[in-house]
């Protein structure tokens, strides 16, 4: 079986781009409305929006990979780096490393790349790692790099990276493609190709023993922000996380040949997928700023405080919805003032009313039926 590596035209990919130009505008002109948008919320709205989305993109960025790290330290060290936490709290070592690359390639996305970017990001990644021999450097073992599956003693091989020796020149070649594919490169390509193809192409070099589909991630996300000129705030590997199976997929029916509208169609679908979850989250931020404007000065610090812990679940909602049971242990009034307090936000639009007797609900009616699909 010949990999796309073994081929005559590698690495020159090629595709279909029929339907690709008004995909690219849609990207373009959807990114200049979420940053329109983002404009319009305080400073501590576009840091708090920026430490969920960094984080969730951190952690999810892990779990495609099976490593499922702690949300909490993630944010811990990311509010560090912000300024916001100056307590000496301790984080692991791989959710510092994944925050760090993760900001790093947020706040540098403009930086033309080169092999000590991927290195440095490499070394936080293993940061505690003892079963790495390369870290900070591509794979030098003699041995194949192979994806493989199924029992040890009869595995299946998914695909087969180009040899260790090969990785001084397939990386020169990588990092001069994805320099002068830029907006300010030699040969620009539009966005959503760009980051298609960085993402196939760094994947099948393979170019580390491990954090491969972790960098490839950050390369994406890079390519974008050099295409829009804005840091990327895309839900990218949240939106591959939530269907990971059809991921591997399309990069295994991809990694045989160097045409690859298959890829590019999937991974297109998948960014503007991620784009909209983006606007998704900004629009819920939003709606909360909208919100506690409208009740200024008409509920109490239990109600707000009420609020602001249903509004830190996100997208995801307040798992079960909130009862008078929960009111009273996060505001620590009496079950009757829990219910009063309830009822007065229902009366004042705030939250969404359901069932009866034990089975009360509530939830936050801005984005009540988002909350509901997570039931």
């Amino acid at each position: 079986m010949a990999w796309n590596w073994q081929r005559k035209e590698w690495p020159n990919f090629s595709f279909k781009n029929d339907t690709l130009t008004a995909l690219e505008a849609q990207f373009l002109q959807s990114s200049g409305m979420f940053f329109g948008a983002y404009k319009h919320i305080t400073d501590d709205e576009k840091q708090g929006l920026l430490i969920d989305i960094i984080s969730e993109e951190a952690l999810k960025t892990s779990e495609i990979e099976g490593e499922y790290l702690n949300r909490d330290s993630i944010q811990s060290s990311i509010k560090k780096h912000f300024g916001l936490q100056t307590t000496a709290t301790r984080v692991p070592a791989a959710e510092q490393g994944i925050a760090d690359m993760m900001l790093d390639a947020y706040e540098n996305f403009a930086v033309p790349l080169n092999h000590q970017t991927m290195h440095t990001w490499h070394s936080m990644l293993m940061a505690g790692r003892k079963d790495i021999s390369n870290i900070g450097q591509y794979r030098t073992h003699a041995e194949p790099m192979q994806v493989v599956s199924g029992y040890v003693h009869m595995p299946s091989v998914h695909f087969e990276a180009p040899p260790s020796n090969t990785m001084p020149q397939e990386m020169d070649a990588f990092i001069n493609w994805f320099n002068d594919t830029a907006p300010n490169g030699k040969r620009p390509m539009p966005a959503l190709a760009r980051a298609s193809i960085a993402h196939l192409y760094f994947v099948c070099i393979h170019p580390y023993e491990d954090g491969n589909g972790r960098i490839a991630r950050a390369l994406t996300q890079k390519a974008l922000a050099q295409s829009t000129g804005q840091p990327s705030l895309l839900a990218l590997s949240q939106t591959i996380q939530a269907n990971k199976k059809a991921y591997y997929d399309a990069l295994e029916n991809n990694n045989k040949q160097c045409e690859v509208t298959e890829w590019v169609a999937y991974f297109t679908a998948t960014l503007l997928g991620a784009q909209n979850n983006a606007e998704a989250l900004l629009n819920f931020v939003l709606a909360k700023t909208k919100l506690f404007d409208r009740l200024a000065g008409q509920i109490n610090d239990r109600q707000t405080k009420a609020l602001e812990r249903m509004f830190r679940e996100g997208l995801a909602g307040f798992t079960g919805g909130m009862s008078a049971d929960k009111y009273t242990k996060i505001t620590g009034a009496s079950r009757a003032t829990a219910t009063r307090d309830l009822q007065d936000l229902v009366a004042k639009l705030a939250m969404t009313k359901t069932g009866k007797l034990k089975g009360t609900r509530y939830w936050l009616a801005a984005w009540f039926k988002e909350t509901r699909k997570n039931e």
